[in-house]
């Protein structure tokens, strides 16, 4: 229970409730959302599977098991470089993702504060006050430094107590406490915008004339980056599974409870925004600028938005602390440091280094890196290129390196027929699939 907690608090988080509504929402809905499932049962899934099979038989950190395996069975030391890579990207996500998760706290206290609300003396229309609201905060570096340092230091109290005196407590209540909130949400948007029927066409009844090339990469390159595979945090926290819980019905967990969020997202974000006659696909604005833009003119808008905006925050560092455990992990195992000593030196730099992301999108906007503000660049870096080169690697690691006798002790007892087609998928169409999406992410 405490891994499937632990992976699913990391891989359920903004990319669920903030990207895939607006990525689904510029691509034209059922078309879309098809290719993605697919992408996550033959892509995703396999490539989540290996990073917790490597995880648990390397029985520690993603640096340390790639190094103990490589030892073990004969392979080159060198393949502990995607340990290291992954360590890189979580420390580099985490440097922007907690500034969009402050963003998720401060709405929160917007929504709490009334903030999100139609103006009350008529000098603004209501689409002119949401859209000065979030301009307002990404021109303030003092708010934007405030949730990103309080997102970190909650993440950092968390992390500090351990796996289960910190982490398993906390996400005990969190991830239920997520689907409740996210159901609530169906069930109000179900029930009074008289649109719901409307926007679930809209998610599951495919329209591939809406579909490009784009979309299905776009669709590929979410599907992984949804399942926080990639970086190896699942490696870390596999390396705690026990020998008892079949991956492959872990795996399939862990990727299903991700799926149904996003899609719940999506169906109670998308009744709420038809209802108000407002565009599905109007970009990473969709949850900040939207959405709020319907809460303030819907009944019971106020306490709406409390509710969505406190299960955003909630999701948002749920990822953060997982994010964080394995680089933590690695130093504990690695340097021999205490648990809090470790916490306290790589939240530290991460809240540093977060420090130049918030800052990109108001006084450090003229500072560049790859042609973008420090923001963008990391998360281009990290999505386009770090995540999709780690979870090739892992592909080819446990498909091609790993021996078939190894992959198949770790997977346990399974019909010949799946562990041959999961092996198939593990060594070409993983590897084809993400290579693609890399190629695309360099050249366009």
């Amino acid at each position: 229970m405490a891994f499937i907690l632990a992976a699913a608090g990391s891989a359920v988080g903004l990319g669920n409730v903030w990207k895939f509504p607006y990525i689904a929402g510029e691509h034209g809905g059922g078309a879309f959302v098809l290719v993605y499932l697919a992408c996550v049962a033959g892509i995703g899934l396999p490539v989540l599977a290996a990073e917790i099979l490597l995880g648990r038989r390397g029985g520690g950190s993603p640096i340390h098991s790639f190094a103990t395996l490589a030892a073990r069975e004969g392979h080159s030391p060198r393949w502990s470089a995607i340990g290291w890579l992954g360590v890189l990207c979580a420390f580099l996500i985490l440097s922007f993702y907690s500034v969009v998760a402050g963003w998720a706290l401060s709405y929160l206290w917007y929504a709490v504060s009334g903030q999100i609300a139609a103006p009350g003396d008529g000098s603004l229309d209501v689409a002119e006050a949401m859209s000065g609201l979030f301009a307002g905060l990404l021109a303030s570096p003092a708010a934007l430094i405030a949730g990103h340092t309080l997102v970190m230091a909650l993440t950092m109290a968390i992390v500090a107590k351990g796996i289960r005196g910190g982490l398993e407590r906390a996400l005990r209540w969190m991830v239920p406490g997520l689907f409740v909130l996210l159901i609530a949400l169906v069930v109000y948007a179900a029930a009074t915008t008289g649109t719901f029927l409307a926007a679930a066409r809209f998610l599951f009844q495919p329209d591939f004339a809406a579909l490009s090339w784009e979309a299905v990469l776009v669709a590929l390159g979410h599907a992984f980056f949804t399942l926080s595979v990639g970086m190896t945090a699942m490696m870390a926290y596999g390396s705690f599974l026990s020998r008892d819980v079949p991956i492959a019905r872990a795996s399939v967990t862990i990727a299903g409870l991700d799926t149904l969020v996003a899609l719940l997202a999506g169906l109670a974000i998308f009744p709420i925004v038809f209802a108000q006659g407002l565009e599905p696909g109007a970009g990473p604005g969709l949850i900040f600028v939207t959405l709020p833009i319907s809460f303030a003119q819907i009944p019971g808008g106020a306490a709406v938005a409390v509710l969505f905006f406190l299960f955003l925050a909630i999701a948002a560092l749920s990822s953060t602390m997982s994010i964080l455990e394995p680089v933590v992990e690695y130093l504990e195992q690695r340097g021999g440091w205490t648990r809090r000593r470790a916490t306290v030196l790589l939240g530290s730099a991460i809240w540093t280094l977060g420090l130049g992301c918030a800052l990109a999108f108001n006084v450090g906007a003229d500072f560049t890196l790859f042609g973008m503000n420090l923001f963008d660049a990391f998360d281009y870096l990290t999505s386009n290129i770090m995540l999709p080169l780690g979870g090739m690697l892992i592909a080819l690691y446990a498909g091609h390196v790993l021996s078939r006798d190894a992959l198949a002790e770790e997977l346990g007892p399974l019909p010949a027929y799946v562990f041959r087609s999961f092996r198939f998928l593990l060594r070409y169409v993983a590897p084809i699939g993400i290579g693609v999406v890399l190629i695309y992410s360099l050249m366009f």
